[in-house]
């Protein structure tokens, strides 16, 4: 949809985005199945998005990007989130793109020749391990079990990590460990560490409802992981506040992209809703049709709205952490709502795989859980706006 009050160029940028997605990706989106995209894919949308102007977008210009700020990329996510293929092509797809921001704000200029600029260019793939399986860090990143020990001339990560999404096939891990005593959000350091490593072990994928990932969601093994002290990304025992560096805006560009699915999914809706006919009226023009419709628009329009509100306050130096959890609970459920809402405006339809709501009803539920449950923002909200309030 149009909007006004955006500059010129961006609503230029953000229409080349849709016509690329809508000429080049989704008609790649036959080549998806119901499984995840395949490297050549990868690698052939990329190089097309390279010929379009519109690789990168979130990439400061010295690696090759458009270096656009967090507002812009609101805008430009959520052209390219309306295909599941869209942010793989232009190279900001989860796990990367939170990677490169923080390679690109913690990592020193030779870490960011060795993994930054590759990773930007579309060459390699790359994972971050924290989540690890029960009783280890979850929502809790304070439960973390996995242990970094000093050695002579370096360091031993032992642990285990689950749910690493596109580990497998990744060149390289951004690995949350502990390297002493977590207190008050110290104890936790960040390694980089390359997949050669023979320390590092991709064990499995995990079976999963979403398949959209390329790379999977795996369980990773560090057994006698060596590395030197050039693998720390930041300063030893800053693991828990650089986290935060990514954690924030990572949760943002998700409700981004998964908002152009949000999109995606009603526009699939109306077209079935204007041509399909019930009762001698066509289905859109029937009072319940339209009110699912409604709160559709509505979901999605309020979803936007909390994001672009949340990424203006990272754009001025804030660290939207309140913000940003906020548009993470409303839009992940709200992008549920929406597709859940087309599925039932196509009615038998939605449910086949003649149309793709299925698949995006997979892909999204997710959402609901990783970057942080629902309830745990909800719990974090709570806390903040009980301590606002007091005094």
């Amino acid at each position: 949809m149009s909007d006004p009050t955006l500059p010129a160029e961006l609503a230029e940028l953000r229409d080349r985005v849709s016509a690329f997605v809508r000429e080049v990706v989704i008609p790649a989106e036959a080549e998806l199945g119901l499984g995840a995209p395949s490297e050549e894919l990868r690698s052939r949308l990329q190089r097309q998005a390279v010929e379009a102007g519109v690789f990168a977008p979130h990439v400061p210009e010295d690696y090759g990007g458009l270096g656009l700020g967090m507002f812009e990329q609101s805008v430009v996510f959520e052209a390219a989130g309306y295909s599941l293929l869209g942010p793989l092509a232009l190279n900001c797809a989860a796990p990367d793109e939170g990677n490169m921001h923080l390679l690109h704000v913690i990592a020193t200029d030779e870490q960011k020749a060795r993994y930054l600029r590759p990773l930007a260019a579309g060459e390699t793939r790359s994972c971050f391990a924290m989540t690890e399986p029960p009783p280890g860090a979850g929502s809790d990143p304070s439960a973390l079990k996995t242990t970094a020990t000093k050695t002579d001339g370096g360091w031993r990560i032992d642990g285990r990590k689950w749910l690493i999404t596109g580990a497998a096939g990744a060149g390289f891990a951004i690995v949350m460990a502990r390297t002493s005593e977590v207190t008050r959000g110290q104890g936790a350091t960040m390694f980089l560490v390359e997949a050669g490593n023979p320390g590092f072990q991709v064990v499995r994928e995990i079976p999963t409802l979403d398949h959209a990932m390329i790379g999977g969601h795996c369980e990773v093994v560090f057994e006698d992981c060596a590395v030197d002290d050039a693998a720390i990304l930041g300063e030893a025992d800053q693991g828990f506040r650089y986290a935060q560096v990514r954690l924030a805006p990572a949760r943002l560009t998700h409700c981004m992209r998964w908002l152009g699915i949000a999109r995606r999914s009603l526009d699939i809706a109306l077209e079935h809703t204007r041509d399909r006919e019930l009762f001698g009226e066509r289905l859109h023009d029937l009072g319940l049709a339209q009110q699912l419709i409604a709160d559709s628009a509505i979901d999605i329009e309020a979803s936007r709205a909390l994001i672009r509100q949340a990424v203006r306050v990272i754009d001025a130096g804030g660290r939207g952490g309140h913000e940003s959890s906020i548009a993470k609970t409303f839009v992940s459920e709200a992008v549920d709502r929406v597709v859940d809402r087309a599925i039932q405006l196509c009615g038998g339809t939605g449910v086949t795989h003649e149309t793709l709501l299925g698949r995006f009803m997979n892909e999204v539920r997710a959402f609901r859980i990783y970057d942080g449950s629902s309830e745990t923002h909800r719990w974090a909200i709570a806390r903040r706006e009980a301590r606002r309030t007091v005094g």
